[in-house]
């Protein structure tokens, strides 16, 4: 039997944890070592309001369990306030999990500019302000684990969710990119894809799907993920119902028209079949990897 993954002496801010996903995530955290903020504006699903309450009640139950933890109330645009909280009670951070969020589903032709805005401020321009006053001091210490949220909204695509998905897979994208200029400081950027119960797809799922997709089932691959001894970096992973998998981009092997070759929309329909074929296909993982096959001649 292996040991149990520990988190003594890291400090790990955990955005949107009161309630659902987050609020399991601090839990997890807190009952295995770490010294936990518990982020979370308390506003509604739709990013109106705001309660210290939910963040308060689960400091509260970090504390009863014996672990430590405080609550900051900030939203999450305000990233360096949150980082200020970490600071402040713990004197670091190790561990970001960028997990806040809100739903304005509408159709795209409904959708009015603050539907759009406010999903990507809290969702991307959220995420990367946290992240962004966490960064230095994970560069200047040397080491950090960063967890993203995703949705398979975003890798997909959803009716009536243009504004959620464009965030949400802008946040694969921060991830990616963070993850190369990470590596060489020990920093570890990895992203999720979550199915789970909570507030956001109460509405969405029905009852009997709901009560498969525990957060319980979420946490321990994000525990996994925020751990020293995990080496992935720049992983995309769904995750729910107690089922985890890696993703990663598909390339068909295609058709070279050659870059001297002058080709019409005529010759691109005629091998159309061949350039949509994924026999043979690639799984490239670097922009190295894009220019190589556009070099290639055969």
């Amino acid at each position: 039997m292996t040991e149990e993954l520990r988190y003594d002496g890291r400090v790990v801010i955990v955005t949107g944890a009161g309630g659902g996903l987050g609020r399991q995530h601090a839990l997890m955290f807190g009952a295995r070592g770490a010294r936990v903020v518990v982020n979370d504006l308390g506003g509604g699903q739709t990013g109106g309001g705001g309660s210290s309450a939910a963040a308060d009640k689960v400091v509260e139950e970090i504390r009863a369990a014996g672990g430590e933890a405080v609550a900051n109330h900030d939203s999450v645009t305000d990233g360096a306030r949150v980082v200020a909280t970490a600071l402040d009670a713990f004197g670091t951070v190790d561990v970001v999990v960028n997990n806040a969020g809100i739903l304005r589903d509408v159709s795209f032709h409904k959708m009015t500019d603050q539907d759009w805005e406010l999903l990507q401020d809290i969702h991307l321009n959220g995420t990367c302000a946290v992240t962004r006053a966490a960064w230095p001091v994970l560069r200047e210490k040397g080491y950090g684990r960063i967890v993203m949220t995703t949705s398979a909204a975003g890798i997909y695509g959803n009716f009536g969710q243009a504004n959620y998905a464009a965030a949400k897979l802008g946040i694969v994208g921060l991830a990616n990119a963070l993850a190369e200029e990470g590596r060489a400081k020990n920093i570890h950027v990895n992203t999720i894809a979550p199915i789970a119960a909570s507030r956001m797809t109460e509405t969405v799922f029905p009852k009997e799907l709901l009560d498969r997709l525990r957060p319980e089932a979420i946490s321990p691959l994000v525990g996994w993920l925020a751990h020293e001894a995990c080496a992935e970096t720049k992983g995309l992973f769904e995750v729910g119902a107690g089922y985890i998998a890696k993703l990663r981009w598909e390339r068909s092997h295609g058709h070279r028209f050659g870059g001297t070759t002058d080709f019409t929309p005529d010759d691109v329909a005629r091998h159309w079949a061949g350039i949509t074929d994924f026999t043979d296909a690639e799984h490239p993982t670097t922009m190295n990897e894009s220019l190589t096959a556009v070099q290639r001649t055969a």
